[in-house]
């Protein structure tokens, strides 16, 4: 903890002084111990413990929004084993709801793992470590949950349709996927990024 934190005044090389008064060294000046790391990459000149607080709270809102989808598409998957229909289905559409109900169950346990991750090393002064590990959880789990929706499209389709055109239905799915999730905010990453 700096004396900044503290409420104590500066005394140190950093603080100028005129006309017997402290003053601030200015933005330009601070050095990476002033702020944790400097001016971060991201031009925000937030300490190395702001710049993980925020991503953690970030971080907590993409999980809400991929958790609410991942667990209602789990209790559904998990369900269908117990209706009738079920028995009636060919091994190989068996099969498939297997591979997609155990692709759900690890997509929920990636998506679910960051708050777990959170509670167990909370207090021990890692949290830049913790969000970098749990946003690996976070991408982990999208890619999971992207499967399990190609894979339950897929079992849904077969079922209903027993059409041919089911996996080419299927891909164009998946390109979709790829562009909203991946393709389009890596073309925005790159087209803006040198911009600012």
């Amino acid at each position: 903890m700096d004396e900044r934190d503290s409420g104590a005044p500066e005394n140190g090389p950093s603080a100028h002084r005129h006309d017997g008064k402290a003053s601030e060294p200015d933005a330009g000046t601070r050095t990476g111990s002033d702020t944790g790391t400097g001016k971060g990459a991201d031009g925000r000149g937030e300490t190395e413990k702001e710049r993980a607080d925020r991503r953690w709270q970030e971080l907590l809102q993409e999980i809400r929004v991929a958790q609410t989808g991942v667990q209602i598409l789990l209790g559904f998957l998990l369900t269908v084993v117990f209706t009738p229909l079920f028995h009636e289905l060919e091994q190989t559409d068996k099969t498939i709801y297997l591979v997609t109900t155990v692709l759900g169950s690890l997509a929920t346990g990636a998506l679910i793992g960051p708050v777990s991750f959170h509670r167990l090393v909370s207090g021990r002064r890692i949290k830049p470590q913790a969000v970098a590990w749990a946003s690996r959880l976070v991408f982990t789990g999208l890619l999971l949950l992207l499967a399990t929706l190609l894979s339950a499209l897929f079992l849904i389709l077969r079922v209903a349709t027993h059409d041919p055109y089911v996996p080419w239905l299927v891909s164009g799915v998946l390109a979709w996927y790829l562009i909203c999730w991946f393709a389009l905010p890596l073309w925005v990453r790159v087209h803006y990024a040198d911009r600012s």
